[in-house]
């Protein structure tokens, strides 16, 4: 099991985009950074925001594209190309409106499912085998709904749900990035929703 290298957090860049359903890639990596004192830094030729963080005695790069969600890839392949970072050794954290508010689920490779951001990685690294941390938000019910809905803020009840399931999330970071992918997957599954 390889271990990951590159830890990217999806979102849009802006304060107005801060709190909206989109970003909840960029709250994961800020909180793991946060707890890491890894500091951000804008790097233009990444196009997004990089930090360095040594997590149990392996180093690992956070990443925040600010590129917008729809070209995100241009940003990770940037990275992943300079460092030499394969796809497998990369966790890309994102909203997933498949999963309710309070779910959070690990797995390697899969589609897009209409998200534009995973699509333009996809694009860009040549391959869907990346390792995805899906945090759920829920959907709006309606496909047309789903723009005004990620642009938007959870309702309060919502983001309680959302952050607990972040915080479980963080809770396995450990393992995730020494490769256990299969333990951390256990632990963040089997947490009760």
């Amino acid at each position: 099991m390889s271990e990951i290298k590159l830890i990217v957090g999806l979102g849009n860049p802006g304060r107005e985009y801060e709190a909206t359903r989109h970003n909840a890639g960029f709250w994961w990596v800020d909180e793991l950074a946060r707890q890491q004192s890894a500091a951000f830094k804008a790097d233009n030729k990444f196009h997004g925001l990089i930090a360095k963080a040594g997590l149990h005695g392996h180093e690992v790069h956070l990443l925040k594209p600010q590129t917008f969600m729809n070209v995100s890839g241009r940003s990770v392949g940037a990275v992943a190309q300079f460092y030499k970072i394969d796809p497998a050794q990369i966790l890309v954290v994102h909203d997933e409106l498949d999963l309710p508010p309070g779910s959070a689920k690990l797995k390697l490779g899969g589609g897009h499912g209409g998200h534009n951001g995973l699509k333009d990685i996809i694009t860009h690294l040549g391959t869907k085998d990346f390792w995805r941390l899906r945090v759920g938000i829920g959907h709006p019910g309606e496909r047309s709904e789903v723009s005004n809905f990620v642009l938007n803020a959870p309702r309060k009840e919502e983001q309680v749900l959302i952050d607990e399931a972040l915080q479980r999330a963080q809770d396995v970071a450990a393992l995730v990035i020494e490769g256990k992918l299969e333990a951390a997957m256990l632990r963040l599954h089997s947490n009760p929703a």
